[in-house]
């Protein structure tokens, strides 16, 4: 089983309108109203697929009761954490180009004795063989001391990590088997702009020098790198009708997930099914999952002999 931890959880709003014209009155869809955050979402995609997930998150609020129930409706397995805050609330503006403004609240902060539940709920839900997600950003006051108590009893080399920032920094020092940054979210870690697929894989090996086994790096439309142990793979995919953007990070985790967690000896077939989520992730409204019939393995595949230089336009 796939266990997923997101400590700032959201009730996502996805409005869809021609364009976006700042100071302007609009006109816009009818709202969809999703759960979200990064955890979620990847439990939400296993889940959809069939395979065995558990999510891990606080809630609170009238947000939470509604984010709740939205889960429950989609059949999603839940440990939830009662906290004295409320869920925070994110609008998505999405336009017909496949543009997407997301417009994110901070979330309320964790008291102590909330974080401690958490990892009791965790460890709790956590079986042997299961790997964990640890996803998605994090509350204000958050620390490298609150990174090291989340994940202090856990099996390091069934660890995955997807956050940013100081956050990413701190879990990293804990030696995860898997980090999956996006282009932003590396530049950022390692200090240096990212201008083409030989940066990104630079930067890479800069990270699995911190400690990272594997360093899977989502580019969006420029693709995925994939760095670890036994050198590098690159792959591509095609988007035909991009419709929204959120959430496909996610969904791209969680297929590679689907298949590495099973046998990993298969980073070739994981990081295709990775790419083949994302994509049609990225082919559904607001913060859709794909179902098996939404995947098209066509649209996917791996660069042998890639351009190296090639500029990455795409973020």
């Amino acid at each position: 089983m796939i266990v997923t931890v997101t400590l700032n959880p959201s009730l996502d709003r996805t409005l869809e309108l021609d364009g976006l014209e700042r100071g302007s009155v609009l006109r816009t869809s009818t709202p969809t109203l999703e759960a979200g955050g990064k955890g979620v979402n990847v439990t939400r995609a296993l889940t959809a697929n069939g395979i065995p997930s558990v999510a891990v998150l606080p809630v609170g609020g009238g947000e939470g009761s509604e984010l709740t129930a939205l889960l429950e409706a989609e059949g999603v397995a839940t440990r939830l954490v009662p906290v004295a805050g409320r869920t925070r609330s994110n609008i998505t503006l999405a336009e017909p180009d496949g543009t997407v403004t997301k417009l994110n609240e901070p979330g309320a902060p964790l008291e102590r004795r909330e974080l401690a539940a958490i990892v009791a709920v965790l460890a709790d839900a956590v079986g042997d063989g299961d790997w964990v997600v640890i996803s998605g950003s994090v509350p204000a006051s958050f620390g490298a001391s609150d990174a090291a108590a989340l994940t202090g009893g856990l099996d390091r080399s069934r660890l995955a990590v997807d956050t940013s920032g100081d956050a990413l920094s701190a879990f990293l020092d804990g030696g995860p088997r898997l980090v999956k940054p996006n282009r932003a979210e590396l530049a950022e870690l390692t200090g240096h702009p990212l201008g083409s697929i030989a940066e990104v894989i630079d930067a890479a090996y800069t990270v699995r020098d911190r400690g990272a086994d594997l360093v899977l790096v989502s580019l969006g439309a420029d693709g995925a790198v994939l760095v670890g142990p036994s050198g590098v793979l690159v792959g591509e995919s095609r988007v035909p009708r991009p419709r929204s953007t959120v959430g496909a990070g996610d969904c791209f985790l969680a297929g590679f997930l689907s298949r590495f967690s099973a046998d990993e000896s298969q980073l070739e077939p994981a990081l295709l099914e990775a790419l083949a989520w994302g994509a049609a992730a990225a082919a559904l409204p607001g913060t859709g999952v794909p179902s098996p019939a939404d995947l098209d393995h066509s649209n996917v595949q791996l660069v042998w002999q890639p351009d190296l230089d090639r500029p990455l336009v795409a973020s």
